[in-house]
């Protein structure tokens, strides 16, 4: 930026033959070449008296605007009582008036283009490139200086992420998903400009901050909420979650303290009323023995620690109770801690896949007992088990399950295969694919746990079950709200009119009993009837159950 020609003329001269020169005489023509040009500029050579614009708010709107600010900046003057004030509004270095030697402007121009790509690969290489934000390296580092400056002050360790942040790509578009991403980064470092912190984003949706601690993370989340939501640009609503380790232990390395506030995060995945989990230690003591669970799985495969117990269902709609299958169930008896429920190791192991493992051992001791009891009672009794979403996206899936009933001499109705809606929800058009190969070879589904909160009454209509199975506090609420009762009669009758009976779960007395075959339940399982036995002593109870007219 130069309006004085025979100056223009002495530097284009001095650097055309290194340099793609670009000369503007005026403030505003320059401004325009800067903001066309400005992902290929290297340098920009300032001259502070120009006809338009002064140098020093050329110099103002450059840093101000973070599209400019990477730009390194000289400024050529006479005046040396300006250089005060240009490099306080940015400048990098000058260049005097008149010019000196050839050589020596070179050789500024050229340490200050080296020291700026320097500085833009650092940038690179520290920085996330969609949002701008440190990556997770480089914000571990500086949270540990922070750290070393600050030994007294009490920080909190933030994680925030985006609620089904996968749809908003899948329905908006990736571009649209940036962008989203994109605002929420905007909020999130004006956040701790105020508070003082930094952020980064540490994997797809999933954002980093570390801050002086405060106690208003409520109201942190609603202010992010609506700044993120307030430019509405793309139609959507986003829903953040919070997961917060107050006060965080500075004594723990600060990977640590994040994944503590990763299990506050999860705490409230799936809630709608609370967006902020806070990490407590039950939190810990809940990861520790997941940890230790996992880390004990091979040895209970191996020494035959699982066990399959089986629940009794019985058929209600004649005129008394018949047997009529069960349910298989998981097991795990520790050498340690004894029999441990499976309402704490199922969770954990569907979360890492180990799931699998145990699905195929379940339906390998569900497949014997079937076959026991025909052998030994002359009857066939059907066993249902689970099946979750990775057994459905296992290629092998049909193999596993015929080579299963070839080895005991079995039909596929003798295995039902259980499922919970939620499966269904979340990838229906793989499950509803998979499921329908399945039932062409002739097994048979249920669906479990219906009623649970993901239902939909139009899944009955496309989805390929063969039975419904009511969600067991759903049936145990039903009674005590006549609302709840109306709602559970009516499910059943629409699955009635489908052709899908009902199972019920978790009958527990003969008055709950009587009033769902009133309501044209078919099926019934629960402690009315009998818990969850060992294989042993389900035979006896089937043997006591079962007469002649059930017998092959």
């Amino acid at each position: 930026m130069e309006d004085e020609a025979v100056n223009l003329k002495i530097l284009s001269r001095y650097l055309e033959d290194k340099y793609a020169v670009i000369p503007a005489a005026t403030g505003n023509a320059a401004m325009e070449i800067i903001r066309s040009e400005r992902q290929t500029l290297s340098l920009v050579l300032l001259d502070l008296n120009l006809p338009d614009l002064h140098g020093m708010d050329i110099l103002r709107r450059l840093n101000a605007d973070p599209e400019y600010a990477r730009l390194p900046v000289i400024v050529m003057t006479s005046d040396s009582e300006a250089e005060l004030q240009c490099l306080t509004l940015g400048a990098i270095d000058f260049i005097p008036k008149p010019y000196p030697k050839k050589e020596i402007v070179l050789a500024r121009i050229r340490r200050i283009v080296e020291l700026s790509e320097d500085r833009d690969l650092l940038r690179w290489t520290e920085r996330d490139h969609l949002t701008g934000l440190y990556n997770k390296d480089f914000f571990y580092r500086y949270a540990a200086m922070l750290d070393d400056y600050h030994k007294d002050l009490k920080t909190d360790v933030l994680v925030l992420d985006v609620h089904r942040f996968r749809i908003i790509n899948d329905r908006f578009g990736k571009a649209c998903g940036d962008r989203v991403l994109q605002r929420i980064a905007e909020q999130a470092l004006d956040l701790v400009r105020n508070a003082g912190g930094i952020v980064c984003r540490n994997e797809a949706d999933r954002f980093f901050i570390y801050c002086p601690h405060r106690s208003d993370h409520a109201s942190v989340l609603e202010k992010l909420s609506a700044g993120v939501n307030g430019a509405d640009e793309d139609g959507i609503r986003v829903h953040l979650r919070m997961g917060v380790y107050s006060e965080a232990d500075k004594s723990l390395d600060i990977e640590r303290r994040f994944d503590r506030a990763k299990m506050a995060a999860e705490s409230v995945k799936g809630s709608i009323t609370n967006a902020v989990g806070i990490y407590d230690h039950s939190m810990y003591e809940a990861e520790h023995l997941a940890q230790r669970l996992i880390g004990d799985f091979p040895a209970a495969v191996r020494e035959k620690q699982f066990m399959a117990y089986f629940q009794p269902k019985f058929n209600v709609a004649g005129d008394r109770p018949e047997l009529c299958s069960a349910e298989a169930l998981a097991r795990w008896k520790h050498p340690d801690m004894g029999l441990i429920s499976p309402g704490l190791f199922i969770p954990v192991f569907e979360q890492n896949g180990l799931v699998q493992a145990l699905d195929h051992f379940i339906w390998k001791e569900a497949a014997a007992e079937v076959r026991r009891l025909r052998d030994a009672l002359g009857v066939r009794l059907p066993v249902s088990v689970n099946v979750s979403r990775i057994d459905l996206e296992d290629p092998a899936l049909i193999g596993r399950l015929t080579d299963i009933l070839g080895e005991n001499g079995l039909e596929p109705g003798d295995l039902i295969l259980e499922i919970t809606e939620s499966v269904y929800s979340e990838d229906p058009e793989q499950i509803v694919k998979a499921a329908a190969s399945l039932r062409r070879l002739g097994f048979c589904f249920e669906m479990d746990d219906f009623g649970s909160g993901y239902s939909s009454l139009s899944m009955l209509s496309s989805l390929p079950i063969d039975v419904l199975k009511l969600d067991m506090q759903f049936v145990r609420t039903s009674f005590a709200n006549p609302r709840a009762a109306c709602l559970l009669e009516a499910m059943i009758k629409m699955a009635d009119s489908l052709g899908v009976p009902c199972i019920a779960e978790g009958v527990e007395t003969r008055e709950q009993a009587e009033a769902l075959k009133k309501m044209g339940c078919a099926i019934i399982q629960g402690y009315y009837f009998s818990r969850p036995l060992p294989a042993e002593e389900y035979r006896l109870f089937a043997a006591e159950h079962i007469d002649g007219r059930h017998k092959l």
